[in-house]
């Protein structure tokens, strides 16, 4: 589907989705839609409204904050909550189910779609009479750009070029230590 026609349909259920809960219909609601929707990426609502602003748009934050829960309400947008505190949003509409690897360093977020995943849903979802419309797989990792920096810090300390020695990452080795890590 083209990015035109994409936004064409989904200005049009959220016009709809206004209509039927009798919320008003403002350009500020469907140009932060329009914002969200030429984005590629994963945002947090602040980034939103600070983009909004550079672009000149004259939205308060309370409108961009608003406005994300009326897009996630019609499931325009979905939120993430990544192992920090911080809610992420992304693009919802005519995206197909896919999971995320988020670095732990950075806090960059890929997306991955592995079908084998899907076929474990389906078969557990048998096995287990359950019915599972959607799931959410978050793993977390060190991306190769944060251990390459890593080890460049680690070389220059085994240079002597810095006086403080290397933080040794741990990885959870139980179930309660990654629901702490996380």
């Amino acid at each position: 589907m083209k990015q035109e026609e994409l936004l064409q349909q989904v200005r049009q259920l959220f016009s709809e989705y206004l209509e039927q809960h009798q919320q008003r219909k403002t350009t500020e609601r469907f140009a932060i839609l329009d914002e969200i929707y030429s984005r590629n990426d994963h945002f947090d609502a602040e980034s939103l409204y600070m983009e909004m602003k550079k672009k000149n748009y004259l939205v308060s934050r309370a409108t961009v904050y608003n406005t994300l829960d009326l897009l996630q309400e019609c499931d325009l947008v979905t939120r993430h909550r990544f192992g920090n505190n911080q809610a992420r949003f992304e693009k919802s509409y005519g995206y197909r189910q896919h999971d995320h690897l988020i670095c732990l360093d950075c806090n960059k977020v890929l997306e991955f779609c592995d079908p084998r995943i899907h076929q474990i849903t389906t078969r557990m979802g048998d096995l287990l009479h359950f019915d599972i419309p959607h799931h959410s797989l978050i793993l977390y990792g060190h991306c190769r750009g944060c251990e390459i920096s890593d080890r460049a810090k680690e070389t220059e300390l085994a240079d002597g070029n810095e006086a403080r020695p290397p933080v040794k990452k741990q990885f959870p080795t139980s179930k309660n230590s990654v629901r702490n890590a996380i």
